[in-house]
């Protein structure tokens, strides 16, 4: 029977008693039990903690979820063998429902990230820079490191390019625009008198996906491209490349953040007890793939197979894996330099930002004490100190 044929009232019978209810009230309980019943799927449950809720698909009062977000690169070693192996699961325990994401540069990570689309990510140093800028300071933190080198300058040996002098009209790639090796290059282009074609000068830049840079390569439309591992030893051995720059060779130590571990602050707040045995996992990981690195290297590449459905070759695998050394150390003072290197290419405003609130290491700290590990080499100083500590 259609509502509006509804009578006025309608008498229903209670343990023997009559109870009259309007047709107003018949038709709000109906609107409010569709608008119930469809939004079920949406949002499964809600979990509460410390006076704040938090949404997640799947989450019960009982059980958590930590949405995780990692790229299917060697320098994300942790993540891939973590998550392909259970490790990370298992540390994580029954409680917490881990849902892992995959992506192919750091912007769209933090983006994803600020958007709440996901909670915690394996990011480069520059997207986290610049989603700490973008949120005022407020919405996100690094919390450990993961990778350091695992970058280089790759050109073409038929491109004519031997030194920086001759980059003069050349063509190169970078993962994403403000990814980690697109404000390296610019940087390096900027320390050797070039300008890029957006700002006047001759060296034109352009953002192509690690998988179409092998691509261009062979087609001979880039002259050069600044990539992570394992790409920079798959553009020599397939497309035809040599190395005319190792990123390691412009830091002190040869030591530069290639991949830390982020997470939204407001995750971090609600649910600290989650990103402890994450960072647990993260320590655990990276110390196990320093002392099993042969073992480590065939985990890391089943886990590439599985995400992109192609293994990279032994010698390949070798290659990346030689440039990169795992730490969870998040090399503070090191970031803070990639930051001067943003702002000296034009990505961070007019005037240098204030990251003394980017590092939240208090929960790694209580890991490694736990696990009787050193503390962090940097001291606590750091995590206070601004851009202008490093220029």
């Amino acid at each position: 029977m259609k509502l509006a044929k509804l009578s006025s009232s309608i008498m229903r019978t209670i343990n023997g008693k009559y109870i009259q209810v309007r047709k107003v009230q018949i038709i709000a309980i109906i609107v409010i039990t569709v608008l119930i019943v469809s939004s079920t799927p949406v949002f499964s449950s809600l979990t509460y903690h410390q006076n704040n809720y938090v949404y997640a698909q799947g989450a019960t009062p009982q059980k958590k979820v930590l949405r995780l977000g990692y790229f299917p690169n060697v320098n994300h070693a942790q993540a891939v063998i973590g998550i392909q192996t259970d490790d990370f699961k298992k540390q994580l325990g029954n409680n917490i429902d881990l849902q892992p994401t995959t992506f192919n540069a750091g912007p769209s990570a933090i983006e994803a990230l600020l958007a709440k689309r996901i909670d915690a990510t394996y990011v480069g140093s520059n997207p986290a820079i610049n989603g700490y800028v973008a949120s005022g300071g407020k919405d996100l933190r690094i919390i450990s490191g993961a990778a350091s080198g695992g970058a280089v300058f790759v050109v073409r040996t038929d491109s004519g390019i031997n030194s920086p002098k001759d980059f003069a009209g050349k063509k190169f790639a970078t993962p994403q625009l403000g990814n980690t090796q697109d404000v390296a290059l610019r940087k390096y282009l900027l320390d050797h008198g070039y300008k890029t074609t957006e700002n006047g000068g001759n060296v034109t830049v352009v953002p192509v996906s690690n998988a179409d840079t092998l691509t261009l390569f062979l087609k001979k439309q880039l002259d050069g491209a600044w990539v992570p591992e394992p790409w920079g030893a798959r553009l020599v051995k397939e497309g035809g490349g040599k190395i005319l720059l190792d990123e390691r060779d412009l830091w002190p130590q040869g030591k530069f953040v290639t991949n830390n571990l982020v997470v939204r602050t407001d995750y971090l707040q609600n649910n600290p007890d989650v990103i402890k045995k994450l960072l647990a996992a993260n320590v655990n990981e990276t110390l196990w793939i320093n002392s099993h690195k042969e073992q480590a290297a065939k985990l890391l590449n089943d886990g590439i197979k599985k995400i992109t459905g192609k293994a990279i070759p032994a010698d390949v695998l070798n290659a990346s894996l030689s440039r990169i050394d795992f730490t969870y150390d998040p090399l503070k003072l090191q970031l803070l330099q990639s930051a001067n290197n943003a702002f000296d290419v034009g990505y961070l405003g007019k005037q240098r930002p204030d990251l003394s609130g980017i590092f939240d290491t208090a929960l790694l700290d209580q890991v490694l004490k736990e696990k009787k590990l050193p503390p962090l080499e940097q001291n606590a100083n750091t995590t206070e100190a601004s851009l202008g500590a490093v220029q």
